[in-house]
């Protein structure tokens, strides 16, 4: 019996299953701008821009910087584009399930990437400084809040599996 149908059959489940990240996560992600007030235009370094509140559909790979505009001022927060948890939990199950090519096809989209911070919050009511101490509290609970909530959907589908606290 030749080898080829089982080598062939299994070449294609290999591709099927590969770009795990890719495929349940995007290669772009919805990054959310607001202000305080609403209604300040934003523009960011890739040159699309909007007026708050607004989400803008922006490439996982792409870092970049939003300028926020109320008025005469000016707000600039620079976004970077880092592994996220939820794309290492799914790069994780990639290396099980789609190999080295599903390690390649993820790491080539952006797909176990996340845009930091997210939403992008630029406050007109407190002098320049302190908003940008503030916007960077609100990133990190934001982070934090979705670590949260990933853990706890985690427990949800495996109840057996944690250990409770």
């Amino acid at each position: 019996m030749s080898r080829f149908p089982i080598v062939a059959a299994l070449m294609a489940a290999a591709l099927t299953t590969s770009a795990c990240s890719t495929v349940t996560r995007g290669n772009s992600e919805d990054v959310v701008f607001t202000s305080e007030p609403n209604g300040a235009h934003m523009t960011t370094s890739m040159g699309v821009g909007c007026t708050t509140p607004c989400t803008i559909d922006i490439k996982r790979k792409k870092a970049f910087t939003a300028v926020f505009q109320h008025g005469r001022e000016t707000r600039t927060i620079n976004v970077a584009s880092k592994l996220g948890g939820a794309g290492v939990a799914t790069g994780a199950a990639n290396v099980i399930a789609g190999g080295i090519i599903g390690v390649a096809v993820d790491a080539s989209t952006g797909a176990t990437l996340d845009h930091l911070p997210n939403p992008v919050h630029a406050d007109f009511t407190q002098p320049k400084s302190q908003a940008q101490a503030i916007a960077e509290a609100h990133a990190k609970a934001v982070v934090q809040a979705k670590a949260k909530a990933t853990v706890e959907a985690k427990k949800a589908t495996n109840p057996g599996q944690h250990p409770t606290s």
